[in-house]
């Protein structure tokens, strides 16, 4: 009698066991029966040849080769009330990890984590790591060119009722958890929130930004006088598109203090043309105004120097990234006028050239005029497939005095960039 209930006991628990994975696996297969799945996954390697990429190229140096690779796998989920995305990525250039390896050099990264909760079909909420692109990028940009891109751990309310469309988000950093304090020291904004609204018409479309930006100021010397410093960035983003004419435009001013606790007076204003002469030919014209102080730095606690803070600035002023780019902060501003056309070559292909002529918006040190030089960024591109695109392209600075003196190079070399890259996205699997 025992040695049956000791059996029936077993089996009792036997099924317990193996009945709790069989639930949770048929309430996951029951839940991606009824919600939109996706896997895709990027692989990017890119060939550069820098010969004066980013500043003046020196005497004595070997230009700098190298291929670097960006490799993504994401992941989407999306039903009724949710939408989740997650992003990993490994970012590396060709030979900094031994053949034989026992750990990468820089193991994986997440780009984006966040979910989406939709609480009615105009309102939501989104949570976590993700990618901050607005408009044309200007200001709040994703900056894909960049292997690791950039992504933002943040708050974000989203509104959007017919043509009108509101985000407000918030982002709080730290440097890890903590007992006491809140002193935040990576090179990063300590807190930060926006508030963006945009409206669509037939041709016509608007967008407005305002946004704070607190960077953390730590003082060695007296704890106490550690603060976050508060600087404003308000500002619109316009669009006209009629027939075979588009029309664009950026204004925006900052005020409040910068990290240093300077006065912030400051402001960009940007227009760019395109009108497509005839099928395959678009002629491009355009110009954009950034200033800066006088001298190269801010004079009797006043900066006049703008700041694209975290736009896609390689999109902007040149594909050398001499402006803006890691470079070019608190200096004497730019102004960069320009011409460009975009070729359809074929079917599948393109041809884009474009003309920058660069001068500061300050007075440079010295004598040195203003005049900065120009560069000729040439771009093509060729999508081979759905999943696989291919794009080279070959860049020429031609730099004046005022370039030497604001890059402190008097060498006199020549100065190009020439890359080629190959994008690879394809969809691993797909359930709608």
């Amino acid at each position: 009698m025992k040695t049956k209930q000791l059996q029936s006991s077993i089996c009792l628990r036997a099924t317990h066991f193996f009945s709790a994975p069989l639930l949770v696996c048929a309430l996951i297969f029951t839940s991606l029966l009824t919600a939109q799945v996706q896997v895709d996954a990027e692989l990017r390697p890119r060939f550069e040849y820098r010969h004066g990429f980013g500043t003046l190229f020196p005497n004595n140096v070997d230009a700098a080769a190298f291929i670097s690779q960006r490799t993504r796998l994401n992941a989407s989920y999306s039903d009724e009330k949710l939408d989740f995305y997650l992003s990993v990525h490994d970012i590396r250039v060709w030979g900094d990890v031994p053949q034989l390896n026992v750990a990468d050099r820089n193991g994986l990264g997440l780009h984006e984590a966040w979910g989406q909760l939709r609480f009615t079909p105009e309102f939501s909420v989104k949570l976590g790591r993700q990618v901050l692109a607005y408009d044309d990028q200007r200001i709040l940009g994703g900056v894909d060119w960049a292997q690791q891109g950039r992504s933002h751990d943040v708050a974000l309310l989203q509104f959007r009722k017919k043509q009108l469309e509101v985000h407000f988000g918030a982002g709080f950093n730290q440097d890890g958890q903590s007992l006491t304090g809140t002193v935040l020291n990576t090179n990063t904004y300590k807190a930060m929130q926006y508030l963006w609204l945009h409206r669509d018409w037939q041709d016509f479309q608007v967008s407005l930004l305002i946004l704070n930006n607190g960077r953390q100021f730590i003082d060695t010397d007296d704890a106490a006088n550690t603060e976050t410093r508060y600087g404003q960035t308000l500002g619109s983003h316009l669009e006209f598109g009629r027939d075979r004419l588009n029309l664009m435009g950026n204004i925006y001013y900052q005020t409040g203090r910068d990290v240093n606790d300077n006065k912030l007076n400051a402001y960009l204003v940007g227009l760019e043309s395109k009108y497509e002469v005839q099928s395959g030919f678009t002629l491009i014209l355009g110009g954009e105004l950034q200033s800066g102080n006088d001298w190269g730095s801010p004079i009797n606690g006043d900066n006049k120097a703008f700041s694209p803070l975290y736009g896609t600035n390689h999109k902007f002023n040149g594909l050398m990234d001499y402006f803006y780019v890691g470079n070019h902060t608190d200096n004497v501003g730019l102004l960069d006028l320009y011409v460009g056309t975009i070729i359809k070559t074929g079917e599948k292909s393109s041809l884009n050239l474009r003309l920058h002529h660069f001068n500061a918006a300050a007075e440079l040190t010295g004598t040195a005029s203003k005049q900065l030089g120009a560069e000729a960024d040439l771009v093509f591109n060729y999508n081979f497939s759905p999943t696989v695109n291919i794009k080279a392209g070959y860049s020429h600075l031609f730099p004046t005095e005022g370039m030497e003196f604001l890059k402190n190079n008097f060498d006199n070399n020549a100065n190009y960039w020439g890359w080629a890259m190959v994008t690879i996205k394809p969809v691993l699997f797909k359930r709608e």
